[in-house]
C-alpha cells in the first residue's frame, strides 16, 4: 500500500537548513498494525504528516496504492486525504460548534455527496458514544473527543488510518480503550499506522518501526498475520466540483461565525451600511434635482427657441440683453413662414399691480398669443384659455397663476371675478397650471393676457420682448437657429461688420446644460460614497484576515479530512460575501430611509431609483468578493501541516 524511497524533508530556519527525514526507505502492506516510534525530534510526526498527505517531501519517491504522490494536483490529493484516508490527531481537533455527529459527518460532504447522518451515528455507536451524538465537544471528555476523532476518520470506510499519538493526552484506561478500538479495525482488514512513544502503545501494533535521527533504525516484526489481498488502485476523479451538501455546510459554517461574533461582524458591516446608505441618498438628491428641472423644461418645451433682443449699447456702455427691444409682430409673422417651424407665440412683460376687494398684489404680467398654453404646456386646469379673436379684439381678459390667485382670492372661486390690473378692470377666465419654483422665481405668480391688450392698454409698449418659436423636430433646432438669424439679419439690415442684433436661448441646451450639471454633482457624491464603501470594504478583509487567523487550525482540519483549495476559498468567500450583502440590505433601508426624512425635512425633490438600489447591492455584493478573495484564497493556500499547526 505504502512505498517510500528515499524520502527527505528539510525544512528552512532563519535560513539555514533543518533536514529533518535523512533518506527513509519504508513500505507497509495490506491490513497491517505498524508502530512507529522515537524520541522527540526523530521525524516520526514528521514522516507521519508525509505518509498522510499533510505535507510533502523535499525529494524522493513515495507511492500510495500503486500512485507517485508528487504527480497528483490538489483535487487527487484531497480526494485520497476524503476517500483512502483517515486521520485521527493528538490535539483530536474537533470543531467547537458543531456537535458530535456533525463533526463525525463532516468528512462526508467532502467527497460531492449526500450525507448520510444513520452513517455517522453508526461509527459513534461502533466506538460507544452512540448516546451522545448531539452533544458539543467541550461537553465531552477527553476520551470521548478522542473516540468521535476515530469515528470521524471512519466515516468514508478508509482503507488506512494514520493515527499521530493518539492517546498522548488520555489516561491510560483510556488509551487501552482506544487501542482496542484500533485493534478491532484491523482485525477488520484496515491498515493501521499510528505514532508513539510510548512502549506499552507500540506493543499492541504488529510491527514496530524506529525512527532516529531522521532514518529507520530498526523495523521489527512482532506478530506475523496473514496478509490481505492487494489493494485495488483507487480511481480519482478527473474533476471535483463542489456539491451543494458543501455549499450548504459552508453557509451554515460562515453563519455561526458571524453569529459567534456578533459584535466585531456588526461593526465590519458598519462600513458598508455606511456605504450602502449614503450612496443611494446622493444618488436620490441627485435624480431628485434631475427630475424635477426635467419637470419645469418640459413645461416650457425642448423644442422651443426664444428670440430675443440682442445686445444694446448707450454712450459706449452696454445696456445688456433685452435692454432696448426691437422685434416686431412682423417679425413673428417672418417667422413662422421658415421651414421647419410650425408655429410662434410674441410675449411682453412687464410688472403690475392687482387689486380685487380690499386686496392689493404685485406681480408679473405676461401678454401672449392663443398659442401660449399649447406651446408651454400651459392648459388651464380650471376655466378656459382666451382665443385669438379675442386678442384681436383686445378684450380685457386674464388668467392667473396660483400664487396670484391665493393671495387675491385665497379659497374663492377667482373664474368670472373682475380685479383691476394697473386701474383696468379684467375679468379671470381662468387659472393656470401650477409650475413651481424656476431657481428664484416663481413661475406660479404671473397674470396672463392677450398680447395686444397687454402692449396697448397695460404696458404701452410698441415692440415685442420676446419671439418664441416653435421647431417641427428638436434635432433640427441647430439648422433653424441659423436661419433666424440670417432672417432678422436681413428684416432689420445688420450689416456683416456688426454682430446678431437677436439672441436665441434654446430650450434644449438648457436642459441639457442644467441635468449635465446636476448629474456631475451627484457623481460625485455617488464617488465620495463610494470611496466609503471602500473604506468598509478594507474593513472586511481586516476582519477575514482575523477570521483566517483564528480558523487556521479548522482549515488544517478541513484539508485534513478532503477540503479542496476551492473548498476553503468558497468558504472564507461566502462569509465575506454574507457580510457586505447583509451589509447592502441594511444600508438599502438605511439609504431610503434618510432620503425620505431629507425631503421630509428640506422640501428637495427625492426619488430613490431601482437603479440606484440594484447598483448599491451590487456595489457591496462585489466589495465582498473582491476585499474577501484575498483573505479567502490566503486561507485556501496554506499547506494542511502548516495550517494544523498553528498557534
Amino acid at each position: 500500500m505504502i512505498e517510500l524511497k528515499g524520502i527527505r524533508k528539510v525544512y528552512r530556519m532563519g535560513g539555514e537548513p533543518l533536514e529533518v527525514l535523512k533518506g527513509v526507505d519504508l513500505s507497509i502492506g495490506q491490513g497491517e498494525f505498524v508502530a512507529i516510534m522515537g524520541p522527540s525530534g526523530s521525524g516520526k510526526s514528521t514522516l507521519m504528516h508525509i505518509l498522510g498527505l499533510l505535507d510533502k517531501p523535499s525529494s524522493g519517491s513515495y507511492r500510495l496504492l500503486g500512485r507517485e504522490i508528487s504527480e497528483l494536483d490538489d483535487v487527487e490529493s484531497s480526494y485520497l486525504r476524503a476517500r483512502v484516508i483517515g486521520f485521527v490527531f493528538q490535539q483530536f481537533n474537533l470543531l467547537p460548534r458543531m456537535t458530535a455527529e456533525a463533526n463525525v459527518a463532516l468528512p462526508q460532504i467532502y467527497l460531492g455527496e449526500r450525507s448520510r447522518p444513520a452513517d455517522a451515528r453508526g461509527r459513534l455507536a461502533q466506538v460507544g458514544l452512540g448516546d451522545r451524538a448531539g452533544h458539543r465537544p467541550n461537553q465531552l471528555s477527553g476520551g470521548q473527543q478522542q473516540r468521535v476523532a476515530i469515528a470521524r476518520a471512519l466515516v468514508n470506510d478508509p482503507r488506512i488510518i494514520f493515527a499521530d499519538e493518539p492517546t498522548g493526552n488520555l489516561a491510560s484506561d483510556q488509551s487501552n480503550e482506544i487501542m482496542g478500538i484500533f485493534r478491532e479495525l484491523n482485525e477488520r482488514g484496515i491498515t493501521i499506522v499510528l505514532v508513539t512513544h510510548e512502549p506499552d502503545i507500540a506493543a499492541w501494533a504488529d510491527r514496530v518501526i524506529k525512527v532516529k535521527d531522521g532514518l529507520v533504525v530498526e523495523d521489527t516484526v512482532r506478530r506475523t498475520r496473514e496478509k490481505g489481498s492487494a489493494a485495488p488502485r483507487p480511481r480519482l476523479p478527473g474533476s471535483f466540483l463542489l456539491s451543494r451538501l458543501e455549499v450548504y455546510e459552508n453557509l451554515l459554517s460562515s453563519v455561526n461565525s458571524i453569529i459567534s461574533n456578533k459584535t466585531r461582524s456588526f461593526l465590519t458591516m458598519l462600513g458598508i451600511i455606511i456605504g450602502v446608505g449614503a450612496l443611494i441618498a446622493m444618488l436620490a438628491v441627485g435624480t431628485g434635482a434631475q427630475r424635477a428641472i426635467e419637470k419645469q423644461m418640459s413645461s416650457l418645451g425642448t423644442n422651443l427657441l426664444a428670440v430675443m433682443p440682442g445686445n444694446r449699447a448707450q454712450g459706449g456702455m452696454s445696456l445688456g440683453r433685452g435692454a432696448v427691444s426691437r422685434l416686431t409682430l412682423e417679425d413673428a409673422a417672418a417667422l413662422a413662414k421658415l421651414p421647419n417651424v410650425t408655429r410662434t407665440d410674441s410675449n411682453v412683460q412687464g410688472a403690475a399691480q392687482l387689486v380685487y376687494g380690499d386686496k392689493n398684489y404685485r406681480s408679473r404680467v405676461t401678454g401672449a398669443t392663443a398659442a401660449y398654453p399649447s406651446m408651454r404646456a400651459a392648459q388651464p386646469y380650471f376655466g378656459r384659455f382666451f382665443s385669438a379673436e379675442e386678442n384681436v379684439r383686445l378684450e380685457k381678459v386674464a388668467l392667473l397663476g396660483q400664487t396670484v390667485v391665493t393671495q387675491l382670492f385665497g379659497t374663492e372661486n377667482p373664474v368670472g371675478a373682475t380685479v383691476k390690473i394697473n386701474r383696468k378692470n379684467f375679468t379671470v377666465i381662468g387659472v393656470l397650471p401650477m409650475k413651481g419654483a424656476a431657481g428664484f422665481q416663481d413661475q406660479d405668480d404671473t397674470v396672463i393676457v392677450p398680447l395686444n391688450t397687454g402692449m396697448k392698454l397695460l404696458l404701452g409698449k410698441k415692440y415685442v420682448d420676446s419671439i418664441w418659436v416653435e421647431v417641427s423636430d428638436y434635432t433640427l433646432m441647430s439648422d433653424v437657429q441659423e436661419e433666424i438669424k440670417a432672417l432678422m439679419r436681413k428684416r432689420h439690415g445688420v450689416p456683416a461688420y456688426k454682430e446678431d442684433d437677436v439672441s436665441l436661448m434654446n430650450m434644449a441646451d438648457l436642459q441639457t446644460m442644467l441635468t449635465g450639471t446636476i448629474k456631475t454633482f451627484g457623481t460625485l457624491l455617488g464617488i465620495i460614497a463610494g470611496i466609503s464603501l471602500l473604506v468598509g470594504g478594507i474593513g472586511i478583509m481586516n476582519i477575514m484576515l482575523v477570521s483566517v487567523s483564528e480558523r487556521t487550525r479548522e482549515i488544517g482540519l478541513r484539508k485534513a479530512i478532503g477540503a479542496t483549495r476551492r473548498a476553503v476559498l468558497l468558504q472564507f468567500l461566502i462569509e465575506a460575501v454574507i457580510i457586505s450583502v447583509t451589509g447592502g440590505l441594511i444600508g438599502i433601508i438605511a439609504g431610503t430611509g434618510a432620503s425620505l426624512l431629507l425631503a421630509r425635512l428640506s422640501g428637495w425633490t427625492i426619488y430613490v431609483s431601482p437603479f440606484s438600489v440594484a447598483l448599491a447591492f451590487g456595489f457591496s455584493a462585489t466589495v465582498g468578493v473582491v476585499f474577501g478573495f484575498w483573505p479567502a484564497r490566503k486561507a485556501s493556500l496554506l499547506p494542511p501541516i502548516d495550517a494544523l499547526r498553528y498557534e
